[in-house]
């Protein structure tokens, strides 16, 4: 596969899995006796968001990340609907593949939503976790600010034929619109689309846009899980976002109980590609004051 000497190594650093019935892209960095923390990405990238914060979070923690179902390395099945609750399912799949039985958790974007879910999961007694961080993304429907291009590819009939035609220029120029002062080098957006074009991915983009309407449809088990839950929660919050920047930031201040709240100046929707060691520090200042 093309790209960059970065991508390669990031894709051979990591292997493929049987989880729940997939084939899904597993990459860990598993140190005993460092606590384990489950990195959950975005749409429409990858694991692959997680790079520059890679080393970082290493240092400190056991790293569990995959490529969620229809995303990068993994399976993009063509019959899939693709509910968030598979992708939780396939988050804990690679937890009991691991035997990770209490995870931290950092989540972006569409990983978010995931991120929800499993705490709706952990409400139910079905599973622990010992903290749970989030980046920039639309954990409360009426705050999504949705780009013109996500609201096409959700129009049925018209969303698989736009993104059958969809280029990479339009992904970079999307990905700018969306960034703050420094967005994502140029090389980095390059490796991302190859990614998000692997296997028929394009037309997985068209499926997967359904978790906008999955956000509105599950908004009271989504965000009563995350008003509600007693496991420590923090959100890490890039302001320029135009899509879930300073506006989301103000709506969890409103919502959510003693509410921990990190904005990042300067930065847009993608902090762990914009401002990665300013990332790195506020998660691990979080993590000081929760413990392991």
């Amino acid at each position: 596969m093309p790209g960059s000497q970065r991508l390669q190594d990031w894709i051979n650093g990591g292997e493929t899995r049987r989880l729940a019935g997939h084939d899904i892209f597993v990459r860990t960095a598993v140190t005993p006796g460092r606590p384990p923390l489950l990195l959950i990405h975005g749409y429409p990238t990858a694991s692959y968001d997680w790079v520059h914060v890679w080393p970082r979070l290493a240092a400190s923690y056991s790293l569990y990340a995959l490529d969620m179902l229809g995303f990068g390395m993994s399976d993009k099945p063509r019959d899939c609907n693709y509910p968030i609750t598979l992708q939780a399912d396939l988050c804990m799949a690679l937890l009991d593949d691991a035997r990770v039985a209490n995870p931290h958790v950092l989540a972006h974007d569409y990983g978010d939503t995931v991120a929800q879910e499993l705490l709706a999961r952990e409400r139910e007694g079905r599973l622990r976790i010992a903290s749970m961080a989030f980046l920039n993304g639309g954990l409360f429907p009426e705050t999504h600010r949705a780009r013109p291009i996500q609201k096409l590819l959700a129009v049925p009939v018209l969303g698989p034929l736009l993104a059958s035609t969809m280029s990479y220029a339009k992904f970079e120029a999307t990905m700018h619109s969306i960034a703050g002062d420094v967005p994502p080098a140029a090389q980095e957006l390059q490796d991302l689309w190859l990614l998000l074009e692997r296997a028929g991915g394009r037309q997985s983009m068209a499926r997967m846009i359904n978790y906008m309407e999955q956000r509105r449809r599950n908004r009271a088990r989504w965000v009563g899980a995350l008003v509600e839950s007693r496991v420590p929660r923090r959100l890490i919050c890039g302001a320029l976002d135009p899509v879930s920047g300073r506006h989301l930031a103000d709506r969890y201040r409103e919502l959510v109980p003693d509410p921990d709240v990190a904005v990042l100046e300067g930065v847009g929707h993608y902090p762990q590609l914009e401002a990665p060691d300013r990332v790195a520090d506020e998660y691990r200042a979080f993590r000081a004051r929760v413990g392991t």
